[in-house]
């Protein structure tokens, strides 16, 4: 008597006890498949990264410091991506704000003519000088970016004049402001940061993000959004998100001489009290001398078009810049 048929042969495949088919291997939760197949080429050129920046630490060394904030960028593409937003002709100078290891350093000579790096941690300097690797068209010096006069190094270097900057969490906020001072030597700057201050910069008026930084960034330039960066782009992996923006300071300067810093002060004490008026919030912390009277503050808010109830996060930049100039009795160029 004949046997029947094996089925399994060539019928559908029989579930183990886990109630999976033999077959193609399925994607785990991260999309990934599973044995040879789960790493891909970003993955694996990451990990070389990785392990490269562990390797030249090692030598000499050397940790990432976490009160620095210190994340090294070990994904070579998205520090070509990097240097690519800042869209500097050949001829570019570029001051670069943290080179850490020299990833984004080397990408930036790729595309520049010239590149200063900054770097204010020693022991990275002195690794970055001893392993060598960058092309002659790189300048490395040792310093706080904070105590650099960034306006006389661009007058130094070849115009135009850009920077590129991948911030430490830590100390962006006063790097971004030293940024702004210098903004009539440079044509745009690109930094990277942790995505919740991004999102403040890029913040619209009437938010919760908008904010006193939000308002002096617009009312001197226009900031706009490049792209995100993953976490497993760094080593250590940080725990916060990365966001990469772009600010392009307007031409002609909107502001007189002196007032930007008129302007931050003011901007300082609109956002101190935010539950509070406008009105309100400026008596509350008022930045030069004697607080003006009700009816005095109350004309200067008229001059510029904003109800005596209003809150600062729902004035525009150019708001306060029209309130700051009736405050001071100052005219508008």
């Amino acid at each position: 008597m004949s046997r029947p048929p094996d089925r399994r042969a060539d019928g559908p495949k029989r579930p183990d006890a886990a109630g999976r088919a033999d077959g193609p291997k399925r994607p785990d939760a991260a999309g990934r498949a599973s044995g040879s197949e789960r790493a891909d080429p970003t993955d694996r050129a990451r990990g070389r990264g990785r392990r490269a920046t562990r390797e030249v630490l090692a030598r000499h060394g050397l940790r990432a410091h976490k009160d620095r904030g210190q994340n090294f960028l070990v994904d070579e593409a998205i520090a070509a991506r990097i240097a690519d937003y800042s869209e500097c002709p050949p001829e570019a100078s570029v001051v670069e704000i943290g080179p850490g290891l020299g990833i984004l350093t080397r990408a930036l000579a790729r595309r520049a003519g010239r590149v200063v790096a900054i770097e204010v941690d020693r022991g990275l300097v002195a690794a970055l000088r001893k392993e060598g690797g960058f092309p002659p068209n790189v300048e490395l010096i040792h310093a706080d970016a904070l105590e650099v006069d960034l306006a006389a190094l661009a007058t130094r270097l070849p115009a135009p004049v850009y920077i590129v900057a991948n911030l430490p969490y830590s100390i962006s906020a006063p790097l971004l402001r030293w940024l702004l001072g210098a903004r009539s030597a440079l044509v745009s700057w690109v930094v990277m940061l942790q995505r919740e201050v991004a999102e403040r910069l890029l913040a619209p008026v009437g938010s919760r993000a908008y904010g006193s930084l939000t308002a002096l960034y617009r009312a001197v330039g226009a900031t706009e959004r490049m792209g995100p960066v993953p976490n497993a782009a760094f080593d250590p992996v940080p725990q916060v998100e990365s966001l990469v923006v772009r600010t392009t300071p307007t031409r002609p300067d909107p502001l007189h001489p002196g007032e930007l810093e008129a302007l931050e002060a003011l901007l300082r004490a609109a956002f101190h009290a935010r539950r509070k008026t406008l009105s309100n919030s400026l008596r509350g912390a008022w930045p030069w001398g004697d607080v003006p009277a009700r009816d005095a503050l109350a004309e200067a808010l008229a001059a510029a078009e904003i109800a005596e109830d209003a809150r600062a996060e729902v004035v525009s930049p150019e708001q306060f810049v029209t309130l700051l100039r009736s405050l001071r009795g100052s005219q508008p160029r």
